[in-house]
């Protein structure tokens, strides 16, 4: 759960509001209802819906998600799994009663074991998480396959090219697209060789 709620928090700092909750949604749906994780992820996926129609302008869509999102967190302590929640609460509060009143600039940052983590904030797997979730309209199947990739180098304590890649394709979101692009012909590449290699033996 570490990963998926340090990613998410990442995520929605670094102003991708409605991307956040899908570092969160599918961890979410395999917990127990009602149990104070699955209440703070539930409660977490609305406050971040909650800020992504304000961005929206759309008032009446908000009221309904703080109002549910305010209760699911409102019998968890001031800080739980890390996260600071008093700051949420309070802005769920005024966006059920005031939602014009109040504008994804009044939303707080959120605060994971006292620090506004960034994309990086994030070791190697939070950043598998974050870029999982962005890669949505990039070459996904090339992510997916970077990072496994990667994961084989961090295995082998190596900071090779497919490490760096997929920490260069969460924390520069401007060069993205040419990272992405890069991802995938690596990956590419080292496919055709694996393909060659297996070939020499059929």
């Amino acid at each position: 759960m570490r990963d998926h709620l340090r990613a998410g928090v990442a995520i929605y700092n670094e102003g991708r509001y409605h991307a956040a909750h899908d570092a969160w949604e599918d961890h979410w749906l395999d917990l127990s209802q009602g149990t104070d994780d699955e209440r703070l992820l539930h409660g977490l996926i609305q406050f971040t819906a909650v800020v992504h129609h304000l961005d929206d302008g759309n008032h009446s869509g908000a009221t309904g998600l703080a109002e549910s999102g305010r209760a699911y967190l409102a019998d968890l302590p001031a800080t739980y799994r890390g996260i600071e929640l008093d700051a949420v609460r309070s802005f769920l509060g005024r966006a059920a009663t005031a939602p014009r009143e109040v504008t994804p600039d009044d939303a707080p940052p959120l605060v994971y074991e006292g620090q506004r983590l960034t994309y990086d904030d994030l070791d190697f797997e939070a950043t598998a998480v974050a870029a999982r979730v962005l890669a949505e309209g990039e070459d996904e199947d090339a992510v997916d396959a970077g990072i496994e990739y990667a994961r084989e180098e961090v295995a082998a304590d190596e900071s090779g090219t497919y490490t760096g890649l997929v920490f260069a394709f969460v924390r520069e979101p401007d060069r993205r697209p040419i990272v992405a692009t890069r991802l995938g012909e690596h990956v590419q590449r080292r496919e055709h060789r694996e393909s060659d290699v297996d070939g020499l033996f059929e």
